[in-house]
């Protein structure tokens, strides 16, 4: 008996090996599906006959009965291919065992198809049930005690077909059963791995499509836009996922003042960005609809605050230029507080308590304050991303840096300034996984000139 379970271990193992190999292939895939074609089923039927075969030629011969894991080949073919798929695995293996003789010979033939036949339509009516281990391991059981049933049956004499089965029945019974069982957990786990990598892929479709989308939002920078020649804008967005939770919007209030505004969202991925659309969305209407600026910042608070259910929050800095005169009044909601720089060289952080967050609570009031940029000044925006930027020792960018960064380039253009901190970031980070978002808008007051720009938009 001990011969047979390592004979009968071994044929086994490698006939789970192949079928691993197998199973990670399109064939098999297609052979799990419900409709099969002729060609699904031709292919299944031959996969198991040419295990059933390798299990006839690597079993051990006791008395004239061929032990082995046969059935092991329809019962796949069956499962794969259903009924006839199971049918043909069964007649291929049962005409090879019938060509090697022997006095089950015959009863074998009978029951293997019979097994393959009954694997398919069992795997037509419950397929999701029979990928059970313990269903699996029922059914292999049932499979080759009919298996032996038959020999009983079939076998002359009695005497002789009953002293087959008690010499065989434990091996024979108990690894037929677990073959079959660990080739059915192993074919839905490779499925299931498939699934989720199709699944996957499917996933990062979708997410490029909205960080295109995200990024549409934004408002473009062009000759034309913001088109006019008292300001110069550049900015920056870079999601340290698909899609992100950070913002930048301008846009004019009316042809004298320009609203230009940042964000952070507290969640990252699909829920900051749904979120930022939102918060973009209200932002943008409450400053174009409400005067003053403070008022407008409380009642997109407000409305950020209704139906919050997710309890995400931003933080914002919105500032409102007059281009004729260069007064900028601003309201800083829990933000990053900006940098100056002026055209004398001077640089200030605009450190100004302006109120809470967005969205964290109702009834939050918020304070404007302002002052005048003269021809030549800059005003940097950013969000944290840029200062919490980590390298490999956790070492964050800090202000410190970023100050030194601005000072270096501060009398270069607005784009240039934005690719000099993130070429400082690049330099400090040397590669180190990128954790937050990174946002960065910078707008230079060019002085007043004719007005030409465009009339108040809807």
């Amino acid at each position: 008996m001990r011969e047979y379970f390592i004979q009968m271990t071994g044929t086994m193992a490698v006939i789970l090996v192949v079928a691993a190999v197998i199973a990670g292939s399109n064939l098999l895939r297609n052979l799990g599906q419900q409709n099969k074609s002729w060609k699904h089923i031709v292919a299944a039927g031959l996969l198991g006959g040419l295990f059933g075969i390798y299990g006839n030629l690597a079993g051990l011969d006791y008395h004239g009965a061929v032990i082995s894991v046969r059935d092991i080949g329809p019962m796949l073919a069956g499962f794969t291919g259903g009924p006839l798929g199971g049918l043909l695995g069964g007649v291929i293996a049962g005409i090879h065992r019938h060509s090697m003789g022997g006095i089950t010979a015959t009863p074998c033939v009978v029951a293997t198809c019979c097994i393959g036949l009954a694997c398919g339509l069992l795997a037509n009516r419950m397929r999701s049930t029979l990928t059970s281990p313990l269903r699996a391991f029922l059914t292999g059981f049932v499979m080759e005690n009919f298996h032996l049933g038959v020999v009983l049956v079939m076998v002359k004499p009695w005497e002789t077909a009953l002293e087959i089965v008690k010499a065989i029945y434990i091996p024979f019974i108990l690894i037929n059963s677990v073959g079959f069982t660990l080739m059915i957990f192993m074919i839905r786990y490779i499925e299931q791995q498939r699934d989720l990598t199709i699944e996957k892929g499917r996933m990062q479709s979708d997410l490029k499509t909205a960080t295109t989308i995200q990024h549409s939002l934004m408002p473009p920078i062009s000759e034309s836009y913001p088109g006019r020649k008292e300001v110069a804008l550049a900015a920056d967005m870079d999601a340290a996922k698909e899609v992100g939770g950070d913002f930048y919007d301008f846009f004019f209030v009316d042809r004298d003042h320009l609203a230009f505004l940042i964000g952070d969202v507290s969640g990252k991925n699909i829920s900051g960005a749904l979120f930022m659309v939102r918060a973009k969305q209200i932002l943008q209407h409450c400053v174009r609809d409400l005067s003053p600026l403070a008022e407008a910042v409380r009642r997109a608070n407000e409305s950020l605050c209704e139906n919050n259910e997710a309890d995400m929050f931003v933080t914002a800095w919105i500032g409102i230029l007059e281009l004729s005169t260069g007064q900028l009044r601003f309201v800083n909601a829990g933000h990053n507080p900006p940098v100056v720089l002026s055209a004398e060289g001077e640089r200030t952080w605009l450190r100004r308590k302006g109120g809470f967050i967005l969205g964290g609570m109702e009834g939050i009031s918020y304070k404007e304050d302002s002052l005048t940029l003269l021809p030549g000044d800059k005003i940097f925006l950013y969000t944290d991303g840029v200062t919490e930027a980590e390298d490999r020792t956790h070492a964050l960018y800090g202000e410190e840096r970023l100050m030194a960064c601005l000072e270096a380039h501060e009398a270069e253009s607005v784009d240039s300034i934005l690719q000099a901190v993130k070429a400082g970031l690049e330099d400090h980070v040397q590669g180190y996984e990128q954790f937050d978002d990174i946002t960065m808008l910078c707008l230079e007051y060019k002085g007043s000139r004719a007005v030409s720009g465009p009339e108040k938009e809807a």
